[in-house]
């Protein structure tokens, strides 16, 4: 699933900025002064909630943790199943790590 959006120049752009970000403390900051503090929350709970797909909890169960509608909940599980792959990466990477 590609989004338009992934096409154009400045969206390239800031994949790049991001990509080469070097340090945890540099990608911290940046995000700080990219996203308000209310879209960094709502990154963070779309993470949490592919984390706990991933492990199989129950969608019933994934909402009342994070506070992210069924339907944003049903949205990441489709993302993970058909997505472009990002989330699956991710995870990969997070397990291997841990």
């Amino acid at each position: 699933m590609k989004h338009k959006a992934l096409q154009t120049k400045e969206v390239r752009d800031l994949i790049k900025l991001i990509a080469g970000l070097g340090t945890e403390a540099e990608t911290r900051d940046f995000l700080a002064d990219l996203l308000t503090e209310n879209e960094l929350l709502e990154f963070s709970r779309r993470w949490q909630a592919a984390q706990l797909l991933h492990s199989g909890v129950p969608y019933t169960e994934i909402v009342e943790k994070t506070g992210l509608s069924s339907t944003t909940v049903a949205r990441i599980s489709k993302w993970l199943q058909e997505g472009a792959g990002g989330y699956k990466l991710a995870l990969k990477r997070l397990y291997q790590e841990n």
